[in-house]
């Protein structure tokens, strides 16, 4: 399990042992308490990657005609938050929406990736709540700007490595103040991680740390100010944030 950690002004990379975070120098190896550090996203994308109407539900949910192939967007870094940030609800909208989804965190620099190869660039997964300015997407017709407010990439609470996940059959929820608003299951997306991956490479380079938000299933709904969202992930865990207005 690896997470992204904060102690005074220096900002590292450490693997989570129980309650010890383990950070990997140059001639040694130093070791904190959890409780010691300041938890950031586990991650700071160089982009994101979204991918639409990827679970088989959701489609059938908006009685649309299920893709041939993923339907991107991209999100900017600075949208990224991490687990017990604020969302922060923009005056420019009248409805925001939470959509549970799981993130790909890309590894190392690669490029024209086969499915088959896709385990050897990813770094891991991680929750990830693609928030939307659901009446901007609307009005707009394209997807940019309902999604990229700063605030509207949660992203966390830590990236989980392949080898210590099966996906093949894991649940993903939301939950809205603690009421279960998405309930599905992994396996019922349309294109997997490494279809992705493979689909993905060979349009753009992907870089470490890239991350690739990997769509939604059924029950996506509104937020308001004070409402707390939760993304949870069956072997991952749950990235929780409230959201309140944002000061104009």
């Amino acid at each position: 399990m690896i997470g992204r950690f904060k102690l005074n002004d220096e900002a590292f990379t450490g693997t989570i042992q129980g309650t010890r975070v383990i950070v990997e120098r140059d001639l040694y190896n130093d070791s904190y308490e959890i409780g010691e550090l300041v938890a950031l996203p586990p991650v700071a994308p160089g982009k994101i990657i979204g991918v639409g109407l990827n679970y088989v539900d959701h489609a059938l949910e908006l009685e649309m005609d299920l893709p041939d192939h993923p339907i991107l967007f991209l999100k900017p870094p600075s949208a990224v938050i991490g687990n017990g940030d604020k969302i922060l609800y923009p005056p420019e909208s009248n409805q925001v929406d939470y959509e549970a989804e799981l993130a790909i965190v890309i590894g190392k620099r690669c490029r024209n990736i086969a499915a088959r190869r896709a385990d050897d660039v990813i770094m891991g997964y991680t929750c990830f709540n693609d928030v939307t300015a659901r009446d901007i997407q609307k009005i707009d017709n394209q997807w940019t700007r309902a999604k990229s407010f700063d605030t509207f990439a949660p992203l966390g609470p830590y990236i989980i490595e392949p080898g210590e996940i099966d996906l093949s059959d894991a649940f993903i929820r939301s939950r809205v103040n603690g009421e279960v608003k998405q309930d599905s299951n992994i396996n019922n997306m349309i294109f997997n991680p490494s279809a992705l991956v493979d689909f993905i490479s060979h349009i753009m380079t992907l870089d470490k740390g890239d991350v690739i938000a990997t769509g939604t299933p059924a029950g996506v709904g509104e937020l308001r100010p004070g409402d707390t969202v939760e993304v949870e992930i069956e072997g991952i865990g749950t990235l929780k944030n409230q959201m309140a207005k944002a000061n104009i």
